[in-house]
C-alpha cells in the first residue's frame, strides 16, 4: 500500500473537532438570550396563575406561590449574571 492510497482513504479535513462541540458563531449570546426568554416565561406564568387564582379558577395557592418564587429566583439569577458580566467587562477594559 502506498502513501497516495492512504491519503485517498483519509478524510480531507486535518482540523480536529470534538463531536459534541457545535459550530455556533455566538454560543454565549444564544445561551443568554435563551435564559432571558425563560425568565420572561416564568414571569408570565406566575402572573397568569395569580390572575387565575384571584378570578376564582381552579388554582391552588401553593401552586401560585411556587410559580411566584420560581419567577423571582430566576430573575435574581439573571440579575447576578448581568452584574458579574458587567464586572468582568470592566476588569477586562482596565487590563488593556
Amino acid at each position: 500500500m502506498t502513501i497516495n492510497e492512504l491519503r485517498r482513504q483519509m478524510p480531507l479535513s486535518t482540523e480536529f473537532r470534538p463531536a459534541n462541540v457545535q459550530d455556533d458563531s455566538n454560543p454565549f449570546g444564544d445561551v443568554l438570550s435563551g435564559f432571558v426568554k425563560s425568565v420572561n416565561q416564568n414571569s408570565l406564568k406566575s402572573s397568569q396563575m395569580t390572575d387565575d387564582f384571584i378570578s376564582g379558577k381552579d388554582v391552588e395557592i401553593h401552586d401560585v406561590m411556587i410559580a411566584g418564587e420560581k419567577a423571582k429566583t430566576s430573575l435574581d439569577l439573571l440579575m447576578e449574571i448581568r452584574n458579574k458580566s458587567i464586572d468582568m467587562y470592566r476588569e477586562l477594559t482596565r487590563m488593556q
